[in-house]
């Protein structure tokens, strides 16, 4: 579960089998989880973060979504 970066609490990772999928990010924070596709930005699912946590962390994905896809490239060797 490689970890791209931690921001506010909100750990951001992807899963190291999920490489046959669309690339992507999955968020924790405390018992929370959402994923997010990334081209385009659009919520998967969400499990326990509210409303304004979700924007949050749009906002953080949509400022960051460059290095999530180089993170991901690199990591999938694609």
């Amino acid at each position: 579960m490689p970890t791209v970066f931690i921001i506010n609490g909100f750990r951001f990772f992807f899963y190291s089998n999920e490489n046959d999928e669309p690339v992507h990010i999955h968020i924790e924070k405390a018992e929370d989880s959402a994923k997010f596709w990334l081209n385009p930005v659009e919520l998967e699912y969400n499990y326990g973060f509210n409303s304004a946590e979700l924007k949050q962390i749009e906002n953080i994905i949509r400022q960051n979504s460059g290095k999530l896809i180089l993170k991901w490239n690199e990591y999938f060797n694609k």
